[in-house]
């Protein structure tokens, strides 16, 4: 049982599942300031153009059966909203990973052997002076 929850505790607090951990909060809030956009403002302003309250309020009834394709339609919309701001953010962080691997490496320090040297003719110069 301990060598479990060892593993468990090394799984959870790997870099990835704590950045991923993060990514699941930030999303949830996103959605929840998407959805209000779509809610509150997109969709009665469309309402007006359609002659109703609500753009949700779109509905045909056929016999019993009422279909609601106006809330459909407003889903459909906050997917692609989602969707886009989502491409962007991929395509952003994929731009700055190809400018990381771009960036050619810093130059090696100097070898041990041209450390040597250089204290060498530092000394020399040193003598030379006096």
């Amino acid at each position: 049982m301990k060598k479990f929850l060892q593993e468990f505790k090394d799984f959870a607090m790997r870099g990835n599942v704590m950045d991923l951990a993060v990514g699941v909060i930030v999303g949830g809030a996103f959605s929840a300031i998407t959805t209000s956009l779509i809610n509150d403002i997109i969709m009665p302003f469309i309402g007006i153009f359609v002659s109703e309250a609500s753009f949700a309020d779109l509905s045909l009834q056929i016999g019993g059966a009422v279909i609601t394709y106006g809330n459909f339609i407003q889903a459909v919309i906050n997917f692609l909203i989602m969707a886009f701001v989502v491409f962007c953010m991929v395509k952003a962080v994929n731009r700055i990973a190809r400018k990381k691997e771009a960036a050619p490496p810093p130059p090696p320090g100097p070898s041990p052997e041209e450390k040597l040297l250089t204290e060498i003719r530092d000394l020399l110069k040193a003598q030379q002076k006096q």
